[in-house]
């Protein structure tokens, strides 16, 4: 039997990994490395975290994004975006560093099994661990505005389902969304031949300032501290103390997940953006009604008013909803049973990372609800992969002497049934 399998090969789940080797805990991992890196994000796009503040993380600080572009004859500056294809092949390059060995396959059920877990995957393999983490990123959350459910893929899409999108060229496209992968997907369609647009809620596009030097004056530095989530207070403390967020109240909590970091545009997108991409803000989708050759889109204003669009097709730049009853490899009794955050869909976790069932851990955006927004991004991982690899050690020491670790503490309410 395993001590841990971590379910998910991404910054995440490579980080965890990393750790629990090091920890000489019996592990396995499964999932293809990056895969939504690689995958579900356009080509041609760039990080809009600093490269010092992109590193996976391993035990002594080893294996950062700075050694692989200097093993490879690549550079990674300040100020500079980082392009995506050499994030993804960086993490690659952790993976084959860092973890003793990658399963590329897919996990379809998780299911406790005594005092611990069986995992089941695509190939037919069943795998018995004592513990497990699921680390599956962001694809199970995509968010699509409910206008757009009922049409079809070839009408509808999320900013996430395209790797390739030369197949848009010469077609009109509506982007819905004002964050960096709305307005950065709009801008890449322009720049492959098609016809974007912005469809925004906000009133106006919001722009990220381009970030201060490293090296400044102690006075400025004071007032406007670096952070990986930017420059600022609230970032640092976000980025920093993300131990103490979780102990603040529920809905406190909640909030700052929902609105810290809202929407914005990159700082170097914004010159190619504007003389490529028209933007029509304040506009909701009221209705969305396949046509013969595309959609015809029923819009509605902030200010009063309707407006009626039609275009070949739309891609929801929305965002992601943490939401437990989406993760399917989960049986419902196991989904129904954790306890959650507040009134929200995410789970309530302890210091280490562990769920309210014991042993089933969590990493990656589903966290944030509990640790704040840090988690929704590659710095957050080095923060979860030491607490959480203490909190599986911690367990199965617990397991081993026959004695109960409490739950998480709880202000929030069971998950919905």
């Amino acid at each position: 039997m395993y001590d841990l399998v971590v379910v998910g090969a991404g910054p995440y789940g490579l980080s965890i990994a990393a750790h629990a080797a090091a920890a000489g805990l019996r592990l396995r991992v499964l999932g293809r490395p990056m895969a939504s890196w690689r995958d579900h994000m356009p080509d041609g796009m760039f990080l809009t975290s600093e490269p010092w503040c992109s590193d996976l993380s391993a035990p002594a600080g080893a294996h950062t994004l700075a050694d692989y572009c200097a093993a490879h004859d690549l550079t990674a500056e300040h100020g500079v975006p980082l392009p995506l294809d050499t994030f993804t092949a960086y993490g690659s390059w952790f993976g084959e560093q860092a973890v003793p060995g990658i399963d590329e396959v897919t996990v379809t059920a998780v299911r406790p099994d005594g005092e611990g877990f069986q995992v089941e995957t695509d190939t037919g393999e069943r795998i018995a661990t004592r513990t497990v983490v699921l680390a599956v990123g962001l694809r199970p959350f995509v968010n699509r505005p409910w206008p757009l459910l009922d049409l079809p893929a070839e009408l509808a899409s999320h900013s996430s389902d395209h790797r390739d999108l030369r197949r848009f060229a010469d077609r009109d496209v509506t982007v819905v969304g004002s964050g960096q992968s709305a307005l950065e997907t709009a801008t890449l369609l322009a720049e492959q031949g098609a016809r974007p647009r912005i469809v925004a809620r906000a009133d106006r596009l919001r722009w990220l300032a381009p970030p201060q030097p490293l090296d400044r004056g102690r006075l400025r530095a004071l007032r406007d501290p670096h952070s990986a989530l930017g420059t600022g207070w609230p970032n640092r403390v976000w980025s920093q103390l993300p131990w103490a967020v979780r102990r603040l109240p529920a809905a406190t909590r909640l909030r700052i997940a929902e609105r810290a970091l809202g929407p914005a545009g990159a700082w170097w997108l914004r010159e190619r953006f504007e003389p490529l991409v028209p933007v029509l803000p304040g506009h909701r989708i009221r209705a969305a009604t396949a046509r013969e050759d595309g959609v015809r889109l029923q819009l509605t204003h902030t200010e009063g008013g309707t407006e009626t669009l039609e275009t070949h097709h739309v891609v929801a730049a929305t965002g992601f909803t943490p939401d437990l009853g989406r993760l399917r490899m989960l049986p419902p009794q196991v989904r129904t049973a954790l306890w959650t955050v507040g009134g929200s869909r995410a789970p309530e976790l302890s210091s280490g990372f562990e769920s309210s069932w014991p042993g089933l851990f969590f990493a990656g955006p589903l966290t944030a609800p509990s640790f704040g927004p840090s988690m929704r991004f590659v710095s957050g991982a080095g923060f979860t992969a030491t607490r959480l690899v203490r909190g599986v050690q911690r367990r199965l020491g617990e397991r081993r002497r026959g004695t109960t670790i409490p739950r998480p503490a709880r202000d929030s309410e069971p998950a919905a049934r």
